[in-house]
């Protein structure tokens, strides 16, 4: 039986669009994001990614984004054990 704080329940919530966050982490103001996959047309892709993918509309699969304390937005997180086998996982209203 599924816990209504554990892993799981956090990342249906997530795909939900809801912000999530662990009630145990240090910084109160960080939570994660699931970034659905998406497709950005050509004329839309930024000179910085342009540079890598020469031509073309990009996909882009599905990832974690973490908002960290500090403001820094990192897109690629990944959950630590202690994440995955927490829960105290909470939705950021």
């Amino acid at each position: 039986m599924s816990s209504k704080n554990d892993f799981g329940w956090a990342i249906a919530q997530a795909k939900e669009n809801k912000r999530i966050r662990r009630a145990g982490w240090n910084g109160k103001n960080q939570w994660v994001a699931y970034m659905a996959p998406t497709t950005i047309p050509e004329d839309l892709v930024n000179e910085r990614t342009r540079k890598y993918i020469p031509s073309g509309p990009l996909n882009v699969g599905g990832y974690f984004a973490i908002y960290a304390e500090g403001g820094t937005w990192q897109p690629g997180w990944l959950a630590s054990q202690a994440d995955i086998l927490s829960e105290d996982w909470e939705t950021v209203e």
